[in-house]
């Protein structure tokens, strides 16, 4: 392919010549280029295929807007990265990029079928209606077909090998798009000394004044004026420049979202060089100056290769030196049609036909004196052509008249970018005269500036731009005077106009395939098609076309459905409404999230000093939260049942140390430490003697369990708090918040002491024996030290907070150190517990001990949906307390029904059968109406019997009936009994 596109340097290139491939083939580019515009000037446009019908695709746009030009860029197996806009990619050296969705290739694609004999049969919302005979069909043929058929490009499979940073920043102003508002707003707003940011998604900051060689600002070429300006800006100490970075997401109290990147378009990155850069700022204002985006026209036959923006076209003439086509013709519904048609014909390029679907103007008629051939009052009646458009043809004037052309521009008019503004919070106005929504209020601290405000003219942007600046430092308590505004001279200004929805056609849009969303082949029959279905709400039509799903996220296609819609229910825009603007505003790769959240930095193992003891000892473990615990303890020979069996048996005749340092641990300390615990648990605490424990259980204010644990008094004016191993964060937060929020009157101070102590349980019959001779200065006897007792002394010369609790039901004490004498306290207990047989268990044991005594856990005998009474926790319930949280909740009458499921216990009759844990329990007699479900099972090694807890409805009141487990083998019988199987008098605890 020739490459005399190619007319000159541009603005943004620097002549200096680079090669690439694309789909194998190499070309020729120049160093600043993007794809896009190299393969523009090489006279490539075809570079993908549409995703329903996969009809021939070109470059339609020259930004973010882009929705054809979706390509792979690799480097090696590793990587490779998909879907990426070829009007974004920065051309280097080597650059090997292919086309995606088509086989076997882009000239020649098999699926294209789905254009020439199968659309009539897959027209909008075809999904709904079919594939649903034969119904085993959908498994074995539908579904696999309709998978291997979607999708865009293909992810790569290879482990991402590049490293990827993550900033936090704060500043004053961040103005987002350094275009001519951005950049006048941050250089007002710089000049008072603000901290300021200011970010752009192209690689040379600038925006349209990159375009504008027809444009002199204060006795400047809009280029020369950008340089000054950037210049200044990056003299300045306090200002931090972005570019290759795009705000992708506006989060609440002014929080955004950026990725930078950093090596992309580099040749040969530096080695262990992060490849994007994920900032996060929080700034105290915001400005946006995101400018507009040009509103393309729905015409019969409007997505061949060849027909893309006219502004687009604009870009890569002044930009890159690129003519988009050696003979074009124009569709106008906006004077900035005539500007382009200027420029192109200035660089030799043959201007066919400027077909303006307005009446006769001033514009036009001064375009016809300067020799260019105008049609006003047309109708677009289509286009011809397979890779490439080769005709438009047009009727006006009282002809109809077919123009042979290599590129079609459509200037529809300019739609201001609110998507940021909206996910802010913001409301938008319509304004009719724009025919446009513009940003009115928002939530944040933020104002929008240029464009993206309808401020289209450069003087006028240039102006609003200032303001801004101005508007953002004194919101933030400063001063500045006004600038002067710059004096601007443009030879043919952008001008104004403008058309939504489907253009004035000859045509029959009911049969014509006229598109209104390149990338998801939505069209207008569809959309009118839709308003037929009674979808009337704009977020319906677009789920039920898909216009505006793809990954453009409708920035080209939103504003004409609105029309469509608008014209096909004789509703004004307001009235149907506006889909929502969700982030990221363009994709963002997987890898900026993640930054160094990968691998074991993932999900980072918690692990307490115990750990390396229990590796040694050739524990086995498992993952409980963030925390690494030991699981069992294995022997030579054993599998983990005859491991658990084998240490429950220990623990019930003798003695076990198992590590519970990470229960979640809060010291609660204040004059209103006693009144806080009152109001926050469901539990009476202001009597709780000092030196004594209590269980304490947590609700939400729904009435239903949170988290439960231990609770020590230590003095009057403090609480030593445990928690669930998961729930410590939970648990602290809330606590936090509710004393923050609601009692902000209580004296209080609460602290996460989780870290700080290394706990040992050290249950059994012989646990007083084992650890009161390395105690010093308390009595552990029964009678001085009895059950759910605290106190602190020493073990070992090292300070203790010494519980004397059971989570085993035997006796049991939990010695408290700190974290960094974890180990060595650890270890003279075991030497010690030697003499009797000791053995340490893990979290497996602890869970079958417990279910032998009933104990629950939460998360496995409550899921989000039971109440204390619920599992048997009524007694709990401070009955006298004027308040806690849940407690209004538990006054509903639906919190104490009958058939609410209730915590039993269950046994199976043939005395072998395990259960499994989440089975469902069914009467006999409806074996298909479930009543509850198993929330623990184990074999129990002391009882010699499978047990099992369950909650099902009405549970207490069905002791002793014979209930189902519906198993793939056959049901399994259960009898339902008390969940405490294993001295239910409690005496062991005790001794």
């Amino acid at each position: 392919m020739s490459t005399n596109h190619r007319i000159g340097q541009g603005t943004v290139t620097t002549g200096k010549p680079v090669r690439f491939t694309f789909d194998g083939k190499s070309y020729a580019g120049m160093e600043g280029d993007t794809l896009a515009s190299a393969l523009l000037a090489n006279g490539v446009h075809l570079v993908g295929r549409s995703f329903k019908y996969h009809r021939p695709r070109g470059i339609l746009g020259a930004g973010a807007d882009e929705p054809n030009a979706l390509v792979g860029v690799r480097r090696d197996r590793a990587r490779y990265a998909p879907n990426l806009l070829a009007t974004q990619v920065e051309l280097y050296d080597g650059l090997d990029a292919v086309s995606q969705n088509r086989h076997p290739s882009l000239e020649n694609d098999r699926m294209a079928v789905n254009d020439k004999l199968l659309s009539r049969f897959i027209p909008a919302g075809f999904y709904y209606k079919t594939f649903m005979w034969p119904k085993k069909a959908w498994d074995s043929l539908y579904e696999p077909r309709i998978r291997a058929a979607a999708g865009l490009g293909v992810a790569p499979t290879e482990p991402d090998p590049d490293h990827y940073g993550q900033r936090y920043a704060h500043c004053d102003v961040l103005v987002v798009g350094a275009g001519p508002a951005g950049i006048a707003a941050a250089r007002t707003a710089a000049q008072t000394g603000a901290r300021v940011i200011l970010c752009d998604d192209r690689a040379r900051m600038g925006g349209s004044l990159l375009a504008a060689a027809d444009t002199l600002i204060d006795g400047l070429s809009a280029d020369q004026w950008v340089g000054r300006e950037l210049e200044a800006l990056a003299a300045m100490a306090n200002v931090t420049l972005l570019p290759r970075t795009i705000a992708f997401g506006f989060y609440p109290h002014n929080w955004i979202g950026l990725t930078e990147k950093l090596t992309d378009h580099l040749a040969a990155p530096a080695r262990g060089a992060a490849r994007e850069r994920l900032w996060q700022v929080r700034a105290r204002q915001v400005v946006l100056a995101t400018g507009s985006i040009e509103r393309p026209l729905v015409f019969p036959d409007n997505d061949r290769p060849g027909i893309m923006l006219a502004e687009a076209a604009r870009t890569y003439l002044q930009q890159y030196g690129v003519r988009v086509g050696q003979r074009v013709a124009i569709v106008a519904a906006h004077d900035n049609a005539y500007r382009v048609a200027h420029e192109l014909k200035a660089a030799g390029v043959d201007v066919a036909v400027v077909a303006d679907i307005r009446a006769r103007s001033s514009v036009s008629e001064q375009a016809v004196g300067k020799g260019l051939h105008v049609v006003t009052g047309a109708r677009i009646d289509g286009t011809t052509g397979k890779l490439r458009v080769a005709s438009i043809t047009i009727t006006g004037q009282g002809k109809t008249v077919r123009y042979p052309c290599d590129a079609v521009l459509m200037a529809g008019g300019f739609t201001p970018s609110v998507h940021l503004f909206s996910q802010s919070r913001g409301k938008l106005s319509w304004d009719k005269t724009l025919q446009a929504y513009l940003p009115e209020t928002s939530p944040e601290a933020l104002v929008s500036a240029g464009a993206c405000r309808g401020r289209f003219a450069l003087d006028a942007a240039l102006a609003d731009g200032q303001q801004a600046g101005l508007a953002a430092i004194r919101a933030n308590g400063g001063d500045a005077a006004a600038p002067a505004a710059p004096v601007v001279v443009v030879r043919h200004p952008q001008g104004r106009g403008g058309y939504m929805g489907a253009a004035p056609t000859s045509a029959d849009l009911s049969k014509a395939k006229a598109f209104v969303d390149w990338q998801n082949d939505v069209t207008a029959k569809d959309i009118m098609l839709a308003t037929r279905e009674g979808f009337l709400s704009i977020e319906h039509v677009k789920r039920y076309t898909t216009t505006g799903m793809a990954t453009d996220q409708g920035k080209l296609s939103n504003i004409n459905a609105l029309g469509i819609v608008s014209e096909a229910t004789g509703r004004s825009i307001p009235e149907i409404g506006l889909t929502t603007f969700r982030s990221p505003y363009t994709p963002v790769t997987f890898g900026t999230l993640a930054g160094h959240a990968r691998g074991d930095l993932f999900d980072p193992a918690r692990i307490t000093p115990i750990n390396d003891w229990a590796k040694e000892q050739g524990a086995e473990f498992e993952d409980v939260g963030n925390w690494r615990r030991a699981h069992y303890f294995p022997r030579a020979g054993e599998d983990m049942h005859a491991a658990v069996s084998r240490e429950c048996v220990a623990v019930r005749k003798g003695v076990g140390i198992f590590d519970a340092s990470t229960l979640g641990k809060i010291e609660v300390v204040g004059p209103d430490a006693a009144e806080f615990m009152n109001r926050f648990f469901v539990n009476a605490w202001t009597k709780l003697g000092v030196g004594k424990c209590r269980y304490g259980v947590l609700l939400r204010e729904d009435g239903f369990v949170l988290d439960d644990g231990v609770v020590g008094r230590l003095a009057v004016d403090r609480f030593h708090v445990t928690t669930t191993t998961g729930g410590a964060a939970r648990v602290l937060n809330m606590m936090e918040d509710y004393l923050q929020t609601e009692w902000p009157d209580l004296n209080v101070w609460l602290t996460s002491t989780t870290e700080q102590w290394s706990v040992i349980a050290v249950q059994g019959p012989r646990a007083r024996e084992v650890i009161a001779p390395l105690i010093e200065g308390l009595d552990v006897s029964a009678e001085a030290f009895p059950h759910m007792s605290i106190a602190d002394a020493q073990i070992c010369g090292v300070p203790m907070r010494l519980m004397r609790v059971s989570f085993t039901g035997e006796l049991g004490f939990e010695v408290n150190v700190p974290s960094g004498y974890g180990r060595m306290v650890w270890e003279a207990i075991w030497e010690r517990g030697k003499t009797y047989d000791m053995v340490p268990y893990g979290t497996e044991t602890m869970h079958v001990l417990r279910a032998e005594k009933g104990y629950i856990i939460v998360g496995q005998e409550t899921d989000g949906t039971v109440t204390p009474d619920d599992v048997g926790l009524s007694w709990a319930i401070g009955k006298a307390k004027p308040d806690f949280v849940g407690k209004r909740s538990l006054a509903r009458p639906a919190m104490a029904a009958a058939d609410r499921k209730q915590l039993v216990g269950l046994r199976s009759k043939d005395g072998r059968s395990v259960l499994e844990e989440g089975a469902q329990v069914v009467a006999p007699t409806a074996a298909t109406t479930p009543i509850g479900h198993v929330t623990s099972s184990y074999h129990s090694a002391v009882l010699k019997a499978p047990i099992a807890l369950a909650l099902v409805r009405g549970g207490r009141a069905r002791l002793g009936e014979t209930l189902h487990i519906p198993m793939p083998g056959g049901a399994i019988p259960v009898e339902i009994v008390q969940p405490v199987f294993f001295d239910p008098e409690g005496s062991r605890v005790n001794v």
